[in-house]
């Protein structure tokens, strides 16, 4: 719920500013600056709370704790490819793959409780599925429209 509320909020900001700059809206790179702060908040998360994090990854995966600071590396790196023109539309397909990829651990984390921030298993559970993967699959959208279809 935090990561989509950093991307509205911050891709509204920034729509905000780019129409007081520029003079008029642009909605996908308003929406880019959006996602860009999202991946960071998250890639902060990783940073913050690797032993929940790992416990995410499915069992068969080795270096979990090496995986969870990967993949804040590979957010963070996403974060600054859709903003440089001559990668965006590279770094929009790599993320949306990214995105695919990362779901099962969602799911697994959902199936067994986990609350990464406290690596316990007193999470909300599968319930929380309905919303996780709904939102995957916005942000998926989001970073098709924003940085591969209207490039």
């Amino acid at each position: 719920m935090k990561t989509l509320i950093v991307l509205l909020g911050v891709s509204v900001m920034a729509l905000i500013v780019i129409k007081i700059i520029n003079g008029t809206y642009d909605l996908a790179f308003a929406a880019r600056i959006g996602m860009s702060a999202m991946l960071i908040f998250a890639a902060m998360g990783h940073f913050m709370f690797p032993d929940g994090m790992a416990m995410m990854i499915p069992e068969f995966i080795p270096l979990k704790k090496e995986m969870v600071y990967f993949t804040a590396v590979l957010e963070i790196a996403a974060a600054v490819g859709l903003q440089i023109g001559q990668i965006r539309v590279l770094t929009g397909w790599l993320l949306i793959i990214f995105f695919i990829l990362i779901l099962p651990s969602n799911i697994k984390a959902a199936m067994e409780h986990l609350d990464f921030q406290k690596a316990t298993f007193d999470g909300k559970g599968p319930i929380y599925l309905w919303f996780r993967i709904p939102l995957q699959i916005f942000f998926i959208v989001w970073v098709y429209v924003s940085s591969i279809k209207f490039d």
